[in-house]
């Protein structure tokens, strides 16, 4: 279960990179809670993989929430700012913030290299979206945020501690966790709750590309990690429930500043994924 429903209704949420992935499933479980959710993408036009802001948008209103999809190029400081400048517009306020957007095509470039094989490029392609686009986002949204005794919910990774992926990939997340506790310093005398989520291994519509092996299991190798079965990951909506439990928690001040792995969250708040189980990836 995901929490009482429409825990969330009459709050308004923003969720940057929506049209897919974790940033869908926290998106969809926003709304599932009754909350005006806007997504946020470069394109409403279809790409590679599927999922477009339009259809989670649509998602969320089967749901029961309100789904507003909007066009915005986290590159664009321009275009981040009009984008909080619309919400205000429109509502007068902004309860939860979820910075989500991520190159990911720049990570699986360099999964499993050396740093001496990843170009400088790289680091610039990771760093914009994922950690500037982070702040600038927060940066625009904090006097709405402020106002509301709201919440920013970076999405980062156990690789801010160990090594996934690549050495660029790993630092980016670091920068993240520390981003989120220098936001919770910097709002230390406001309502403002700032937090990091770590979700598990995620079944995304990239790994659903995954095929089965003749035994039935969808098994990725991660060059220097190791083997995941992907039969037991995380569904997106998973992560969604974890932000959705913290939006609805009058007592979430307890834990800013600091990152949390989904799973713990689930244990906490008494909420599973959509089979019932909560998956552990450590």
């Amino acid at each position: 279960m995901s929490g009482t429903p429409r825990q969330l209704h009459g709050k308004i949420a923003v969720v940057t990179g929506a049209s897919r992935g974790i940033g869908k499933g926290i998106a969809l479980e926003l709304g599932a809670a009754g909350a005006t959710v806007y997504v946020t993408g470069r394109s409403k036009s279809p790409g590679k993989l599927p999922g477009t802001l339009d259809e989670t948008a649509a998602e969320i209103e089967e749901l029961g929430g309100t789904g507003v999809p909007h066009v915005c190029d986290h590159r664009d400081d321009d275009a981040v700012r009009d984008l909080f400048t619309t919400v205000r517009a429109e509502h007068g306020r902004l309860d939860v913030l979820v910075n989500n957007v991520y190159n990911s095509p720049a990570t699986a470039r360099w999964i499993g290299k050396p740093f001496w094989e990843v170009p400088p490029e790289a680091w610039d392609e990771t760093f914009d979206i994922g950690v500037r686009s982070h702040y600038a986002a927060s940066a625009f949204a904090a006097p709405l945020l402020i106002e509301s005794n709201g919440l920013i919910v970076n999405v980062s990774s156990p690789g801010s501690t160990r090594y996934m992926h690549s050495a660029v990939y790993g630092t980016a997340k670091t920068a993240l966790d520390r981003l989120t506790a220098d936001f919770a310093h910097d709002l230390g005398d406001t309502g403002v709750t700032a937090v990091s989520i770590w979700p598990g291994i995620v079944d995304t519509e990239l790994l659903q590309l995954v095929p089965p092996d003749a035994d039935g299991n969808r098994i990725v190798e991660l060059p220097g990690e190791g083997r995941f079965d992907l039969t037991t990951a995380e569904t997106p909506r998973f992560a969604g429930r974890a932000v959705t439990a913290l939006a609805s928690d009058p007592h979430r001040r307890t834990r800013t500043g600091t990152p949390w792995r989904v799973a713990d969250l689930a244990e906490t708040y008494g909420f599973t994924d959509l089979d019932g189980r909560v998956p552990r990836a450590d």
